[in-house]
């Protein structure tokens, strides 16, 4: 899941709200829990998760652009939203979604919901996270990925998706859906994927491998949570249990035990260029030292490529590897770790004692 939650938003006060099930809270953002993939209204009746687990969204359209499913209790998506321009977001998300064969370009979707277009982009990439057309091109691949799983044929159903031709998505294929569509279609089907679950000092650890390298590292506290992640995605590839990859396992344990600074492992992972990118440039920051994602965007030559930099980290699928945790705030603070913010600060802490 890609999350992109609103900088604005307090998180300290977003969660304090979580916890004490505020109902004044209910519209001015919503929070998603990972280990169910749900999310909900701040005043939820359900079981409180535990702080790592949350992420907080100013619109229920940017929690499932991140992958999140509504919640059937306490229905999110019936409160009126009540931050600053909101309410006309959400009307420009349901425009959006109601044109997906033909996405509105800005200058209608201004018209559609009464604001100019410049002021629309720049609150519309506040509260959702990105722009409308970048959320318009995720509603078709979520569509097409839909019609793949449901076992339509490749060519109808990028057709249906609104695609205008088979080549652009074929084009973007490896990015996008980590394989060609007709692999996609058949769950992965003729992938072969080694994994193993091993205690780490930070929780349970998943690595998994193809021939070609690492292609997966997850940490977790539920054993059966972190394989289902690995396997939902591609539910016909060859996923097996496989103590071959122990290699890279002693390396991520080491590592975690502040024993081994480096990890040079190869990797087998599908990725546009501006992601490979931003990996590169995570991987060249040094051993225990952080770096914050505007100068990473200065570094890659477009200081306004801040937001594109924080996706690329909150969709890197093999963290520590790849060291996201070390992109940080402009103001120090810790944004956006998909094993939450706990295990990033125990990581940079680990890091700064062995450097120091």
């Amino acid at each position: 899941m890609t999350e992109i939650a609103d900088a604005a938003l307090d998180m300290d006060r977003c969660w304090d709200a979580v916890v004490s099930r505020d109902s004044g809270s209910d519209g001015a953002f919503v929070y998603a829990v990972r280990s169910t993939g749900i999310y909900c209204r701040p005043s939820c009746p359900s079981r409180r998760p535990r702080r790592e687990q949350v992420a907080f969204f100013a619109l229920p359209d940017a929690a499932e652009l991140a992958g999140f499913r509504a919640c059937k209790r306490c229905t999110p998506r019936e409160v009126c939203p009540v931050a600053p321009g909101a309410a006309v977001v959400a009307a420009a998300c349901a425009e959006i979604a109601v044109r997906q064969e033909q996405p509105p370009t800005l200058v209608e979707l201004g018209a559609a919901v009464g604001m100019s277009p410049h002021h629309l982009q720049r609150t519309f990439k506040r509260l959702v996270g990105v722009s409308p057309r970048e959320y318009a091109d995720a509603l078709r691949l979520e569509a097409l990925k839909g019609q793949l799983r449901d076992g339509e044929r490749v060519s109808e159903a990028i057709y249906a998706a609104g695609y205008g031709s088979p080549s652009r998505i074929y084009e973007r294929a490896d990015a996008q859906l980590g394989m060609p569509p007709a692999v996609y279609r058949g769950g992965g089907k003729g992938m072969q994927i080694g994994f193993t679950i091993v205690d780490s000092a930070l929780g349970r650890l998943l690595v998994a491998a193809t021939s070609r390298g690492v292609c997966a590292v997850s940490l977790g506290d539920d054993d059966e949570h972190l394989e289902y992640e690995l396997r939902a995605e591609y539910r016909l590839a060859e996923i097996v249990r496989d103590d071959e990859i122990g290699d890279a396992v002693d390396a991520i344990l080491a590592y975690l035990d502040g024993q081994r600074p480096s990890l040079n492992l190869p990797i087998d992972v599908q990725a546009t260029a501006f992601q490979r990118q931003v990996w590169q440039a995570l991987q060249a920051i040094p051993y225990g030292e952080t770096r914050t994602y505007m100068q990473i965007a200065e570094g890659l030559g477009n200081r306004k490529a801040v937001r594109a930099v924080g996706r690329a980290c909150a969709t890197n699928p093999v963290s520590l590897v790849v060291p996201c945790h070390r992109a940080v705030g402009s103001d120090g603070k810790l944004h956006g770790f998909r094993w939450g913010l706990e295990r990033k600060q125990a990581l940079i802490d680990m890091e700064k004692r062995r450097y120091s």
